[in-house]
């Protein structure tokens, strides 16, 4: 019994039957009680009329015992419904003394009744004045087989067991539509998943419900959203790598076989171009295994406490000469009391060269690059802006991702497109974030935010 329909099937049909059953064997014992109650006041109610009728005609007791043996040869008792029988609802008469005047067992008779069963016994009245006492014995069988009272029992039995079975057949069939409803939301995640599982990315299940399965069905359309866009990336990934392996690659297998062929005489200029392809190799390699360990959380790092001050001096020294190569203005502005940032020093070297150096690329000369520092109530900023020609909007969103680039003619100068990726990668691996904002034709600013140790959120 694997499916889980059957279950829930089977599950539903066994709460129904047990509910039928419970609640029609309670109405058949409640119903059979009250009946028999209403049956046991009449019949006793007829014969307490038949014995005070008795002792009203004959002024006593005398006697009874005769009269009551021919009621039951007769088997029709005066007063009482056809059913009663007085060998099946047999009774005992006491005088007021509880002398006992007549009992099915004759050996009472003239004996004292014991007040235990006085206690429960029933007073004969005439006139307001005690006559005698009458115990009805509990009956071994209540009603005679074919009267009337007898039939309703069993009409009402049949009724019962009618409405047992009945709703032991609705409790089935709502079972059914529940179950077939409840597993429909899961029947589709299957096959949703067995799609997934097929390579058949981005697969979507309707939300039908606001409950369990319902945040279950959207959880699962996020999770398929989002590996379908890893996969896409993944996929442009490969083929960004194999793309930017390619181009050196090319000019490397060219001029190899020129060399082999004769066609080409070793040169100064052609090992220069050899080895420069060689480099943008290298790099590449360095810059993939670079983010490979920042994904995996396995890139080492040494932490350290240092102010922000100094990271932006020492990046202002390391770049100086180049910028000033290129007649660009690189300026640093940092209060000296900025609380200290617990970071790779190092690393934060390699995040700073590299926003600098791309702000280099693309500011004219004559311009400005500014790295600040400053703090907020709870993160130490730092800030890399530049007046160069700036990023359109359309571009910011993806201005992070791996091998992108807002002007894909860099790519001939030996970029990769992995610069900005691995800036933040090494951002985030220490505690940070980045953010960047730009407008085409005034500048771009990129700000990096570390959270203030606890102690310096002043």
């Amino acid at each position: 019994m694997r499916s889980i329909i059957t279950k829930l099937i089977l599950s539903f049909l066994l709460v129904g039957i047990s509910g039928s059953l419970i609640v029609s064997l309670i109405i058949w014992q409640q119903t059979r009680f009250a009946f028999n109650q209403f049956v046991i006041t009449r019949e006793q109610e007829g014969l307490l009329r038949l014995l005070t009728l008795y002792y009203q005609r004959h002024g006593s007791w005398e006697g009874i015992d005769t009269a009551v043996k021919q009621f039951r040869d007769q088997g029709n008792v005066p007063f009482t419904n056809p059913a009663f029988s007085l060998d099946k609802r047999p009774f005992i008469l006491t005088n007021v003394e509880g002398v006992v005047l007549y009992s099915p067992d004759p050996q009472q008779i003239g004996n004292r009744l014991p007040q235990r069963e006085i206690r429960r016994a029933v007073a004969l009245e005439l006139n307001g004045e005690l006559v005698g006492w009458i115990v009805i014995t509990p009956p071994r069988q209540t009603l005679q087989p074919g009267s009337i009272e007898e039939r309703f029992l069993r009409t009402v039995r049949s009724a019962t067991m009618l409405s047992a079975v009945g709703a032991t057949i609705v409790a089935l069939l709502l079972g059914s539509l529940l179950a077939f409803g409840l597993t429909r939301a899961i029947r589709e995640l299957k096959g949703a998943a067995l799609d997934i599982a097929n390579g058949k990315y981005g697969r979507q299940v309707n939300v039908r419900s606001r409950d369990e399965l319902g945040d279950l069905a959207m959880a699962f359309n996020q999770m398929s959203r989002q590996l379908e866009k890893a996969i896409q990336a993944r996929r442009q990934m490969t083929a960004d790598i194999a793309h930017e392996l390619r181009s050196p690659l090319t000019v490397i297998q060219g001029y190899t076989e020129a060399l082999s062929d004769g066609k080409l005489e070793g040169e100064e200029e052609v090992y220069q171009i050899l080895h420069q392809e060689t480099q943008h190799l290298s790099r590449l390699v360095d810059d993939l295994r670079l983010l490979s360990l920042a994904d995996a959380g396995e890139l080492p790092l040494t932490f350290q406490s240092v102010e922000p001050r100094l990271l932006l001096e020492r990046a202002h020294a390391r770049l100086r000469i180049q910028s000033e190569q290129k007649q660009i203005n690189l300026l640093v502005e940092a209060p000296d009391n900025l609380p200290s940032i617990t970071v790779d020093v190092e690393r934060m070297a390699q995040v700073l060269d590299n926003l600098i150096q791309n702000a280099l690329r693309y500011t004219s000369a004559g311009g400005t690059i500014q790295l600040r520092a400053d703090q907020d109530d709870h993160h130490v900023l730092l800030q890399v802006s530049d007046n160069g020609t700036g990023i359109a909007k359309q571009d910011l969103p993806r201005i992070f991702d791996r091998f992108y680039r807002v002007d894909p003619s860099r790519s001939q100068n030996g970029e990769s497109g992995l610069g900005l990726a691995i800036v933040k990668s090494l951002v985030e691996a220490q505690g940070g974030s980045i953010q960047v904002q730009s407008e085409v034709g005034k500048g771009t600013t990129f700000t990096i935010a570390f959270p203030k140790a606890k102690g310096n959120k002043e």
